[in-house]
């Protein structure tokens, strides 16, 4: 099965891909300029990898999880994308992604840490469905 983890964010979104649940690449991030362009790039972006499902990153236990889930119901809803949806917590991918970057590279809001973020959620999210 064909992965793409989505970090939603207000400014980009980051992606990250899997072709066989093992391997996991950040992609590309997409500037968001409103919703509509950026529902349109990330569907493209589906199209081209050809993805069977999409693990979106939400904050699980955290005081806005009810106002991410509706947020990211609606997102989804204007990607209509036909393949299965999986929800993962993204609690803390973003920390962790910029701790990853520390020292690697000079920080820069360019999109490398949403689509690093994205590849945490879905690692976490493809440990958890190992057997």
């Amino acid at each position: 099965m064909k992965y793409i983890a989505i970090d939603l964010g207000l400014k980009r979104i980051g992606l990250a891909y899997s072709p066989d649940a093992k391997m996991v690449t950040p992609l590309d991030a997409v500037e968001r300029k409103n919703r509509d362009q950026a529902s349109k790039a990330v569907k493209a972006v589906l199209d081209e990898w050809d993805v069977d499902a999409v693990v979106i990153g939400i904050p699980i236990g955290g005081s806005s999880e009810d106002e991410m889930r509706r947020r990211v119901a609606h997102f989804m809803n204007l990607l209509n994308f036909k393949g299965q949806i999986f929800y993962q917590d993204e609690s803390n991918s973003s920390l962790e992604a910029e701790e990853m970057m520390k020292g690697k590279m000079r920080y820069k809001r360019d999109g490398r840490v949403d689509s690093i973020s994205a590849m945490i959620i879905l690692e976490r999210f493809l440990r958890a469905i190992q057997p």
